[in-house]
């Protein structure tokens, strides 16, 4: 008995850390956290990034780490304000992705450029990271570089 509660207790902990880790809230409410996004990329003046996807998707978590580290993680951190959406199992917040014309049509993860004032700059529409775990580090960054300098040239 006590050998099972200590695997439990361990299991337990270790969901509990991979659950911590995860890229996406389920539970957030995604219009607000867009909204306060826009609203301080408006006063940044500052293109805002959306990023469509799930948990369970092993390419959206794959396409966090990289950009959450390195030349990428610098790069957005200086040209969006970004904000991640929850679209669970293409069944959760659709209301955002229908309005910006169904980027996780050919997948997810899925990326949208915004203006501060809400217009769309550009928006993955043929799966472009949708198989992000097989694009290097360098890929990725390369992708988001040259999407950067679409939002850039847009204001």
């Amino acid at each position: 008995m006590k050998k099972l509660l200590i695997l439990l207790s361990l299991w337990l902990a270790s969901a509990a850390a991979l659950a911590g880790d995860l890229p996406y809230d389920e539970l957030a409410d995604a219009k607000a956290e867009l909204s306060r996004t826009l609203d301080a990329a408006k006063q940044g003046r500052q293109p805002v990034l959306l990023i469509l996807g799930a948990n369970w998707c092993p390419d959206c978590r794959a396409l966090d780490a990289a950009l959450n580290s390195g030349k990428s993680a610098e790069l957005l951190a200086r040209e969006f304000k970004v904000v991640k959406v929850d679209v669970g199992n293409f069944d959760h917040n659709l209301d955002i992705d229908a309005e910006y014309g169904h980027p996780i049509a050919k997948g997810i993860p899925a990326a949208v450029v915004l203006s501060p004032d809400n217009k769309v700059v550009y928006a993955t529409r043929a799966g472009e990271l949708a198989d992000a775990r097989r694009m290097s580090e360098t890929g990725i960054y390369e992708f988001f570089e040259r999407v950067s300098r679409l939002g850039l040239t847009s204001q």
